[in-house]
């Protein structure tokens, strides 16, 4: 069945961007071979179980802008392939909230004297945002304010990564929020007319979970020829400072080394650094050791009774409680839980990997997660029946202050390798979404064929939101409108233009009413001397004429197009903010 004539791209890392680039090698008619280490595929986004009990790692949502994913998607699941009205709220200080934020909803639990506290915060910040824009904490208080930033995303940022706000790097917000453009959001004001169609109340989820989705890619790829080869953890790359020459894998009591001709990596680039042989240089392992990731554990608890709460998930802000976030599984999918009366609950906690969390013993951690869920008020801790715990290592890639000129060393030093391609989130330490990991697996394949793609501007360049786009209507008239209307007037250029025209057309009726002559000069004409002091219909008047006319239609025409441009800048200011807020509904989503 597997045709070895056709070339072979060695893929390691079973996750969604190297099942991607597995599935479009077999479209370009390459041989792909996937290493997993583990014995699932799918990796962070994969599905276990625990007595019949499913339930995602992290849950994950299936929202794509992309066509030709979301068609891929689609391919592989079919009818199993279902719609979840979404649903999740913010746990604060004893009290929920619908999220995204509603303000009638925020209003009623903050208060009135709360409430008009954060409305006059955000106006600070609007007139007074702290410049230039550093961390992660500068770039949402100078979006919401100081003071609902300290309400909703501290503590729970902070509970995620592990560290303050303010060493967290701004550009991880820059890259994972993405609006759409001000040009997008004019477009949509001129043509659009009605409200932009939202994803944020609905998505996509596999009828057993996402792991469903990655079991029917392995299966295609292994009924097309290629391999997934699970529990094969990579040890070694072997190299000649040019192109990865060889590779070995561990597989149970076995060790293969393989010649490579392609290669693909979607493991930690870190990791991948260091299983290089020879070695690379101090500087880059240096870097390598300097990368930081944030890991988690999710602790199901299966709990004697249905219908906890309606959420899919519940984002936990009180410092009070170490749990970060409750998944409802049943909630996503039916199919999740078995069926009788009982309900399965995944609490879920950031840590790092060594750290006190991470090293509690497992019945140590279910009974704690119990105990947080009976103080949180969503059940009692005598309902929880059983549990189980779940440890995912380097599940986030960290932007610290230092990641950037890390990673930069790496990226440099792996260029140098014609045929080395890292792809997927950890693969480049980049906090991608799932569809971005798969476009960068996808566009390496195409790599490999001849593509010249740069697999680093995927999530640089394409804007990223959940908001389904309305048909911009495209063509260069619009286009030239578009510069037309909303280019900046020069107030001088504009006053003195006018006042030209305005001076030389009555300078130009007075002289030709002199040429004429006769004996009722200029009867109607004279009436301007009413108001331009010392005219009269000659050559002299004419002259004064001018000058008046010059004047007046100078500071008109100029009051004009700075009232033009004071409103037009207000108006695009408006438009900016929406389309910001508009992009910042599901924030702590992408946190």
């Amino acid at each position: 069945m597997i045709l070895h004539s056709e070339p072979t791209v060695i893929i390691i890392g079973g996750g969604p961007a190297g099942l991607s680039a597995a599935h479009q090698c077999l479209a370009l008619k390459m041989r792909p071979v996937v290493f997993e280490m583990g014995d699932k595929v799918g990796g962070i986004s994969r599905t276990e179980s625990y007595k019949d009990y499913l339930f995602d790692i992290g849950g994950h949502r299936f929202f794509t802008r992309m066509a030709h994913i979301d068609q891929l998607w689609w391919e592989m699941m079919g009818e199993d392939f279902i719609t979840v009205a979404r649903q999740s709220r913010i746990y604060y200080r004893g009290r929920f909230y619908d999220y995204p934020l509603k303000l009638t909803n925020a209003f009623f639990n903050l208060g009135i004297v709360e409430s008009a506290r954060i409305l006059l915060s955000y106006l600070r910040a609007q007139i007074s945002p702290q410049l230039p824009e550093e961390n992660f904490e500068q770039w949402v208080a100078n979006r919401f304010g100081w003071r609902l930033y300290r309400t909703f995303f501290k503590t729970y940022t902070e509970k995620v990564w592990g560290m303050d706000c303010d060493q967290i790097q701004a550009d991880w917000a820059a890259q994972r929020i993405k609006g759409l453009s001000l040009k997008s959001a004019v477009i949509n004001a001129m043509f659009g007319g009605g409200k932009v169609k939202s994803l944020i109340d609905s998505f996509q989820y596999p009828l057993k979970g996402p792991g469903m989705m990655w079991e029917r890619f392995r299966d295609h790829i292994e009924a097309h020829g290629g391999e997934v080869r699970l529990n094969s953890r990579v040890t070694r790359l072997g190299h000649d400072q040019v192109r990865i020459t060889s590779l070995t894998r561990s597989e149970g009591e076995g060790e293969e080394t393989m010649p490579v001709e392609q290669l693909i990596s979607s493991i930690p680039i870190s990791r991948l650094v260091k299983i290089l042989d020879p070695a690379p240089p101090a500087p880059v392992l240096a870097a390598a050791d300097n990368l930081s990731y944030r890991s988690f554990l999710i602790v199901v608890l299966i709990v004697n009774r249905k219908d906890l709460f309606p959420d899919q998930w519940i984002y936990i802000h009180s410092p009070e409680v170490r749990v970060g976030r409750i998944q409802n599984f049943e909630n996503w999918s039916a199919a999740m839980v078995p069926a009788g009366e009982t309900g399965s609950i995944g609490m879920e906690y950031f840590c790092d990997i060594g750290d006190a969390t991470w090293r509690m013993a497992d019945r140590d951690l279910i009974e704690m997660a119990a105990g947080e869920l009976a103080e949180l008020g969503l059940a009692e801790k005598e309902e929880v029946v059983d549990g189980t715990v779940i440890r995912q290592p380097m599940a986030y890639p960290v932007y610290d202050r230092g990641y950037s000129a890390n990673l930069a060393v790496i990226r440099a030093y792996l260029e140098g390798f014609v045929n080395l391609q890292s792809v997927g989130r950890n693969g480049m330490h980049r906090y991608n979404n799932m569809d971005h990991s798969m476009q960068s697996g996808i566009l390496a394949a195409e790599n490999i064929r001849g593509g010249e793609y740069d697999l680093w501007q995927i999530n640089e360049e394409d804007s990223y939101l959940e908001e389904e786009q309305l048909p911009i209507p495209k063509s260069p008239l619009i286009e030239k409108l578009l510069r037309q209307s909303f280019a900046r007037v020069d107030e001088f250029a504009f006053a003195a233009a006018s006042g030209t025209l305005a001076g030389l057309l009555i300078f130009l009726a007075t002289g030709w009413l002199v040429v004429k002559g006769g004996d009722n000069l200029g009867q109607h004409l004279q009436l301007i001397g009413q108001y331009f002091i010392g005219y009269t219909v000659t050559v002299e008047g004419a002259f004064i004429a001018f000058t008046y006319a010059f004047f007046s239609a100078f500071l008109f025409a100029w009051t004009g197009a700075y009232l033009r441009n004071l409103f037009l800048t207000l108006y695009l200011y408006v438009l900016k903010k929406k389309n910001e807020m508009m992009s910042l509904r599901d924030l702590i989503d992408h946190l």
